[in-house]
């Protein structure tokens, strides 16, 4: 189990660079997987790339208008089934990023985690690039720094990426890990997590919920992935989210190796109208990545 509650002992942004998420059909459990390894080191705002730079390596400002355009109407098209996608949380080496993307089998979805330190502004121009080769899910907050931020700021938060992005970004991530004890106080995670599905939604747009996968491993009871979903997420979430996520990393939760066509299926009762899968599934030692990648997604 974790220890009193606390975030497992794990750096999230390093591990999210050989993190890879797979969206499935309602309970479409075969997995398949394209992977790209798409983040550079990072340290903290230390690291990033002014969004001019950024723009200068992707075009002129006319091209990107261009682009924004396409993007426009590309974020209006349905989404396949099912979604093959990976996490980027550094956007500093956009043009390798790009590259990458475009060398995969199939058209990825890239999972843009928002830098809790940086406003939209900093993200629209290489959301622009990112969206000629990928589908694009925006992640509003990572679980890391829910606790840090107000209900009020976590919907301004989510308000002003909306105001940024919302002809960009396919999917809305309202909320990461949502059941994990590191996140605060239970009420203010729910008025957050419902409050931005609510911004979301009321645009029209695609929203998505990540749960934290923690049989076992879990410090309070309440904090049980199915406990915690079945008793703060509101019905209009049940009823309504567009995808539900998992996020597990085996070594956080003693190597359990949970019976996941079981686990989606009980998921899928808990969400009748969604789309189910991982969100994010990696490990931080390098020698296992190779054999989770082939298990989890074959």
């Amino acid at each position: 189990m974790t220890t009193q509650g606390k975030k497992p002992a794990r750096s999230h942004r390093g591990v999210r660079q050989l993190a890879l998420w797979s969206v499935l059909a309602l309970l479409g459990l075969a997995l398949g997987v394209v992977l790209a390894d798409c983040g550079g080191a990072r340290n903290n705002t230390n690291n990033h790339t002014k969004p001019a730079d950024l723009a200068s390596a992707n075009g002129t400002s006319t091209a990107l208008q261009g682009a924004a355009v396409v993007a426009s109407s590309a974020v209006n098209t349905p989404l396949p089934v099912p979604l093959y996608g990976v996490t980027i949380d550094d956007i500093s080496e956009l043009p390798l990023i790009v590259d990458s993307l475009k060398r995969l089998a199939r058209k990825p979805t890239a999972r843009i985690v928002f830098d809790e330190t940086v406003g939209p502004a900093y993200y629209r121009k290489p959301a622009i690039a990112l969206s000629e080769v990928a589908y694009l899910m925006g992640e509003v907050l990572d679980s890391a720094y829910v606790r840090r931020v107000s209900v009020n700021n976590y919907l301004r938060r989510t308000t002003r990426y909306l105001d940024s992005m919302a002809e960009i970004i396919h999917i809305w991530e309202v909320g990461n890990e949502v059941n994990g004890e590191w996140l605060g106080k239970t009420a203010d995670v729910v008025a957050k997590i419902s409050g931005a599905y609510d911004l979301v939604k009321a645009r029209g747009k695609v929203a998505a919920l990540t749960l934290y996968y923690n049989e076992d491993c879990w410090a309070r009871r309440s904090n049980e992935m199915f406990t915690w979903a079945q008793a703060n997420i509101p019905e209009r979430m049940k009823r309504g989210l567009d995808y539900v996520l998992i996020s597990y990393y085996e070594e956080d939760c003693n190597d359990l190796k949970p019976d996941w066509p079981a686990v989606f299926a009980r998921l899928a009762t808990l969400f009748p109208n969604s789309r189910i899968g991982f969100g994010e599934v990696g490990s931080s030692d390098p020698g296992r990545k190779a054999e989770l990648l082939t298990r989890y997604y074959t």
